[in-house]
């Protein structure tokens, strides 16, 4: 896409009238800037450091076409700094070293700072990442990196801790709108000369389908208005059939080992975990959609149906496994039926994590504190010379007594890491278990509760 800095001596108000409408209507003022109030908003951090001139090293992150190049180049708009682009994708260290040096002459001989804005950060590897470090430390150039990855897991974090870090949020139906208004009034870079009669319903589905990407929002619209012949009048209709060709299919924003898988599957984990099947079934919808791996989705099933659902209903672990057993039977789509079920039943189930709780109890003293011998009537008395060491003396065989239980100590010494709630079927096991208790306690007051 052409871009107004395609060099550092070009000019921030110049038109490239063959670029995209997108970018011939990038905002060139904070102002101008629709969307991204929660950093922008009047009486924001970075707004008012950018109306003072006193930003710092700055990372934006976010997915595509939500203003992370144009906010980058409306600071240097409304800065007295010199303003340097490099793309992390076809630049190295050489270039880096060359705009730095650029840097170093010119605040030696003009006192002028510049700004080193790199789209694309997450593409230099550790060593490129570093290269920038003394430079930005001694503040010979601001940093402003641009990424649609989590720079707390792409970028170096010694730079990450010289920067402040913003996230910019797709933008709103809304704000897209308003986008669409501004580029049809506008004549010298937008549509205005067309005299396009757009319709709601044709707005509406363009901001619906770029789901928050302006770039894709605005270039869509000028495919609608370019393909659409004017009538005698000279106007050009854009229906809602135009605008559905000119978007037709939205492309799900899902990086398969990025933010948008690790975010999706943490919202669908939660939303079974808080029983909430309707939002469960849309996060499983997003992620079939975007093509993530159906694997994946179905471990996640087996573990949330121990991990939240439990022992209150100990059947959502038959049927999360029946989940996955059909997947690698039938394949996709059809068994998208079949996640959809387990997904559904598992967030309407009653929920324990008394087993998670339990274990991970267990884990952390077996690993943390003094290890337990196992009791001599519980130890192995199968094989030859067991009955001369005493294995198994004293052990009392559960079935041989009424209700198939007898009091005896299971443990050295007594321990609890199993609590059992009272939803669901863990109700049952509950009284169950504190019947059992007593008997122990009963049996050996003074000694170890099984």
């Amino acid at each position: 896409m052409s871009d107004w800095f395609a060099d550092s001596t070009s000019s921030p108000l110049a038109i490239d009238a063959n670029a995209p409408l997108a970018s011939r209507m990038r905002p060139r003022t904070i102002d101008e800037i629709v969307g991204q109030d929660h950093i922008l908003g009047e009486g924001k951090l970075l707004r008012r450091a950018i109306e003072a001139d006193r930003i710092g090293s700055l990372l934006f992150f976010g997915p595509p076409g939500t203003g992370k190049t144009t906010l980058a180049q409306a600071i240097a708009n409304a800065s007295n700094s010199r303003f340097e682009k490099l793309n992390a994708v076809e630049s190295n260290i050489a270039d880096i070293r060359r705009v730095v040096a650029a840097a170093a002459n010119r605040a030696a001989n003009s006192g002028v700072r510049t700004i080193l804005f790199i789209d694309e950060l997450h593409r230099f590897n550790k060593s490129q990442q570093d290269t920038l470090l003394p430079d930005v430390e001694t503040g010979l150039v601001r940093l402003i990196g641009a990424t649609t990855h989590n720079p707390f897991f792409y970028v170096n974090s010694p730079l990450v801790s010289r920067s402040q870090v913003f996230q910019l949020e797709p933008l709103k139906d809304a704000d897209l709108i308003v986008l669409i208004e501004r580029a049809l009034a506008d004549d010298l870079r937008g549509l205005g000369k067309y005299q396009v009669d757009l319709t709601p319903e044709a707005a509406a589905h363009l901001a619906r389908m770029s789901d928050g990407d302006a770039r894709k929002c605005l270039n869509a619209l000028e495919l609608a208005v370019l393909t659409t012949l004017p009538d005698l009048s000279g106007k050009r209709h854009v229906t809602l059939e135009v605008a559905e060709e000119s978007i037709q299919r939205k492309a799900v924003v899902y990086d398969g080992d990025g933010d948008a898988h690790y975010d999706t599957i943490s919202a669908y984990i939660k939303s079974m975990r808080g029983s909430d099947p309707d939002a469960a079934v849309y996060w499983l919808a997003k992620m079939l959609v975007a093509g993530e791996d159906p694997r994946f989705i179905a471990r996640r099933l087996v573990i949330c149906a121990s991990e939240d659902v439990g022992l209150a209903d100990s059947q959502a672990l038959v049927v999360a496994n029946a989940a996955a057993h059909a997947l690698e039977l039938v394949g996709l789509p059809e068994a998208q039926l079949n996640l959809a079920h387990a997904t559904i039943y598992i967030a309407t189930a009653p929920k324990s994590n008394r087993a998670t709780l339990a274990i991970g109890a267990a884990l952390q003293e077996v690993r943390e504190g003094r290890t337990l011998a196992v009791p001599t009537h519980l130890r192995d008395a199968h094989y030859s010379g067991a009955k001369q060491l005493g294995h198994g003396d004293g052990y009392k065989y559960s079935h041989d007594f009424d209700g198939g239980f007898v009091p005896q100590a299971y443990l050295p010494e007594g321990r609890r890491y199993y609590d059992p709630t009272e939803n669901g079927m863990e109700k049952r096991i509950k009284e169950r278990l504190e019947y059992w208790r007593e008997q122990f306690k009963k049996s050996n007051p003074s000694g170890p509760v099984a």
